[in-house]
């Protein structure tokens, strides 16, 4: 059955007015497009909905025992048609799944979820971890947000810029780069390294730096998360390069220091990813604002 939204709209009309002009002028249409409306429910339900009784019309049994019911499903169908975009977050009961870098979970994720408990007292979030592939989690609905340095180059994905850092070293205290007044290229080159990545690359944008200036550095062990990183670095004499961003968090008293990196690299961006279907949510709309604040927001303990 083909059924045409606008015949419940006329049939509510028609129900509520009674009478054939009355709902057309409810409806701002001619008298005979009502009549024509009314022709098509009675071929679709098989009932006369409304039979004229001297110079009134009366309601069928049916049309009574239905009216009400057609009122609520017409306001349902409203409402999914034509959402409100007034959003009250007092109100709000949702589940929202962010797929932050790890980082910015420790760094910022404490201020978006006191945000959001002020305000939305019924919403939860839940932070998952950073997959080791590229996987449409956001079109596929898995994510609704994610926050990270790759901007996704999708079409259907919507991306914003939101902050940027610069990478510098970690080492633990008494590792002898510290004993260096100026921390120059060759002597980050002659140390040993671990690089940080959920595939297990052992090189990155820092080799190309160094290549360009006619230096290698040895990578002796790849570790998937920058926490993991900063707890070789230590007890090893490893060097772990990383956002300095992440260094926020580290608490001196667990022995680490933080040196420049001795390079020219630009700096790595946060970007604030979504996808195109919720452009227009509401809620989605509110919780990437308080995300955007959180993430703008100096942390720094």
């Amino acid at each position: 059955m083909q059924l045409d939204l606008n015949l419940l709209t006329a049939l509510d009309a028609l129900l509520e007015e009674g009478s054939v002009a009355g709902a057309a002028a409810r409806l701002h249409v001619t008298a005979p497009a009502m009549s024509r409306s009314l022709g098509r429910i009675r071929r679709t339900t098989g009932d006369q909905i409304l039979v004229r009784t001297g110079r009134t019309m009366t309601p069928t049994p049916y049309a009574v025992a239905i009216r009400a019911q057609v009122h609520d499903v017409l306001h349902q169908v409203q409402g999914l048609l034509a959402p409100s975009r007034e959003l009250d977050p007092t109100t709000l009961e949702r589940t929202f799944t962010l797929r932050w870098h790890d980082s910015l979970v420790a760094l910022h994720g404490p201020a978006l979820l006191g945000a959001v408990r002020a305000q939305a007292p019924g919403v939860r979030l839940r932070f998952v971890t950073e997959s080791s592939t590229d996987t449409p989690a956001l079109r596929r609905g898995e994510v609704d947000l994610e926050a990270n340095a790759n901007r996704p180059g999708a079409a259907d994905l919507r991306a914003e810029q939101v902050g940027e850092t610069r990478l510098v070293a970690v080492v633990r205290q008494a590792h002898p780069l510290t004993r260096h007044r100026i921390l120059t290229a060759d002597h980050y080159a002659a140390a040993e390294h671990a690089t940080v990545s959920r595939r297990g690359n052992l090189s990155n944008a820092i080799d190309d730096a160094l290549a360009a200036i006619g230096l290698t550095r040895r990578v002796v062990a790849a570790v998937p998360t920058e926490a993991a990183a900063l707890a070789f670095a230590r007890v090893t004499d490893l060097v772990i390069s990383v956002p300095e961003i992440t260094t926020r968090t580290v608490d001196t008293g667990l022995g680490l220091a933080v040196l420049p990196l001795p390079l020219e690299l630009p700096s790595a961006p946060v970007y604030l990813s979504w996808h195109q279907r919720h452009d227009t949510d509401p809620a989605h709309a509110w919780l990437r604002g308080l995300a955007r604040a959180a993430l703008t927001t100096d942390a720094t303990p």
